[in-house]
C-alpha cells in the first residue's frame, strides 16, 4: 500500500499553503488543483524541490483537472472568490456555491470514498451546497472554522498573558462570522480557567477581536485575507482525520437534534477520527450561550435558504 492521498483544491494563498504543510508531513501524496494553467504544477515542482532541503520525500501532482484525484481519502476544497468592489453578497454566495458544487462532483466522482473538508466561504453554506451535491453522509462532508477561530482567540490570550500559544486551549462554536459563538467558560491555560487570570473586561475585548479576526487581517492585508493560520488549521484537521486521533474540534457539520439544533450546518465540538466527523460532543451551556448558539444558527439557516434560492 502506498502512502493515503490528499486532494487540495484552490491553488490559492491558502490552497497552496496548506499543500505545503501536508507535504512537509512526509505522510501523504499530495495532490493541488487548480484552473489556472500552471500555477498548481509550478507550485507542486517547488514543493518538490525543498523537499530535499526541508527532509520529506512527499510526491506532490499539480494538474488542472481531477483525473490524478482518484482514490483520495481527505479533499481539502479552498477554492472559489474573495468579494470585490461592488460585488453583492448574493453574487458571492452564487458564484462559489456554483464552483463547489462543481467541484465536489468532480471529486465524488473519481474519489467515492472520500471525506470533504471545506474551507471555501461563506463557510457554512458551502457545506451545505457539498452535503446537497455529494448527498453523503453528514460525517464525511466538514467544514474548516472552529479550529481557526478557537486559534486565534488561543493566540491573543497567549499574548495577553505571556504564555506559549499551545499551552492556551479554547473553544469556538456557530457559524463563522459575525455570530460565533467564544465559550470563554471552556478556556484554560494548563488547566487553569482563564476567568481566573483575565478580568471580564479584558476577556470580552478578546471575544470581540475573535469574532472580527479575519476581517482585521484583511484590513492590514488591503489586497488580500488571512492564509497562514487557515492552511494550518486544515491541515490540523487532515492530520485528526487521517491519523485517526479521536480528537475533539469545533468542525461545522449537520446537527440533527443535538444542542437542540435541528438541520442546521453549524459549528460544535466534533470528534475526529479515521470516519470523519465521528460525534458531536456535547457541552453544557449557560442559557446564554444556548441562546447565542440557536441565534447564530438562525443567520445561517438563512444563508442557506439564500443559496438554495440562488442555486434554483
Amino acid at each position: 500500500m502506498g502512502r493515503p492521498k490528499i486532494t487540495v483544491v484552490g491553488a490559492g494563498n491558502v490552497g497552496g499553503t496548506a499543500a505545503q504543510r501536508l507535504a512537509e508531513r512526509d505522510q501523504y501524496d499530495v495532490v493541488l488543483v487548480d484552473i489556472v494553467e500552471g500555477v498548481p504544477q509550478g507550485k507542486a515542482l517547488d514543493m518538490a524541490q525543498a523537499g530535499p532541503v526541508c527532509g520529506y520525500s512527499t510526491r506532490v501532482v499539480g494538474t488542472n483537472g481531477y483525473e490524478e484525484t482518484a482514490g483520495s481519502s481527505v479533499a481539502v476544497i479552498t477554492s472559489g472568490i474573495a468579494r470585490k468592489p461592488g460585488m453583492s453578497r448574493d453574487e458571492l454566495l452564487a458564484t462559489n456555491a456554483k464552483i463547489v458544487q462543481s467541484v465536489v462532483k468532480e471529486l465524488i466522482a473519481r474519489s467515492p470514498e472520500v471525506i470533504l473538508l471545506l474551507v471555501t466561504n461563506p463557510l457554512d453554506a458551502m457545506v451545505h451546497v457539498a452535503l446537497k451535491v455529494s448527498k453523503f453522509p453528514k460525517s464525511r462532508v466538514i467544514g474548516m472554522a472552529g479550529v481557526l477561530d478557537s486559534a486565534r482567540m488561543r493566540a491573543f490570550i497567549a499574548h495577553e498573558l505571556n504564555v506559549p500559544g499551545p499551552d492556551v486551549e479554547a473553544m469556538v462554536l456557530g457559524g463563522h462570522g459575525d455570530t460565533m459563538v467564544p465559550l470563554p467558560r471552556y478556556t484554560t491555560v494548563k488547566g487553569k480557567p482563564v476567568s481566573d487570570l483575565i478580568s471580564k473586561d479584558r476577556l470580552d475585548a478578546i471575544v470581540k477581536r475573535t469574532r472580527e479576526g479575519g476581517a482585521e487581517i484583511v484590513g492590514l492585508l488591503k489586497t488580500g485575507s488571512a492564509f497562514y493560520a487557515p492552511s494550518a488549521s486544515a491541515v490540523d484537521m487532515v492530520d485528526a482525520i487521517m491519523q485517526d486521533q479521536k480528537r475533539v474540534v469545533p468542525s461545522a457539520v449537520l446537527c440533527e437534534g443535538e444542542y437542540g439544533l435541528k438541520n442546521v450546518i453549524i459549528g460544535v465540538p466534533v470528534k475526529l477520527g479515521r470516519g470523519g466527523a465521528e460525534q458531536v460532543i456535547e457541552y453544557e451551556l449557560t442559557a446564554g450561550e444556548r441562546a447565542a448558539l440557536e441565534a447564530s444558527a438562525t443567520a445561517v439557516r438563512e444563508l442557506c435558504a439564500n443559496v438554495d434560492r440562488l442555486m434554483m
